[in-house]
């Protein structure tokens, strides 16, 4: 069975964003999808991302984060409501609060699994969790609180 992943999903006029935009060829276009109740992207690392000598960057990690976190937040969504991820009307949400904890470094020689999941829902809040491992090591882990925004705020 393929994987249906979220990002390759959206309608194009949504997909522009530098961490998860499949549009967006300068970017990182990260790719996610449901394992049970997880999302989950595996992503590999590439040298123009460096900080140190052979380390990823704590920014790009963030990103990472952000985008993985989001982009579940929105197909946690369609599932709630019992809709294919591909069905219009697109529901777009933004990022409102982004934590980060950088636990270990992460080796640009190293693929990056993050592994998402929904904590709670409340009114137009999805709160999602990840854990960011490298190795099988757990590396990072952070969270984000995604709001419901209208539909012109992610239209280019």
């Amino acid at each position: 069975m393929s994987r249906r992943l979220f990002q390759d999903l959206w309608p194009k006029e949504f997909s522009y964003c530098f961490g998860c935009g499949r549009n967006n060829k300068k970017g990182l276009q990260i790719k996610s999808y449901w394992e049970g109740n997880e999302a989950i992207c595996i992503w590999a690392p590439k040298e123009e991302y460096m900080a140190g000598k052979g380390i990823l960057c704590g920014g790009i990690i963030a990103t990472l984060i952000d985008c993985h976190c989001l982009n579940t937040a929105i197909a946690a969504t369609y599932k709630s409501e019992g809709r294919e991820l591909n069905t219009e009307p697109f529901i777009p949400y933004a990022t409102g609060t982004l934590q980060v904890q950088l636990l270990k470094p992460i080796s640009l020689e190293k693929l990056v699994t993050l592994r998402a999941k929904i904590e709670k829902i409340k009114d137009k809040k999805i709160f999602v969790s990840c854990l960011v491992f490298s190795d099988n090591i757990l590396c990072a882990q952070g969270e984000i609180i995604a709001v419901g925004v209208p539909r012109e705020f992610w239209k280019k």
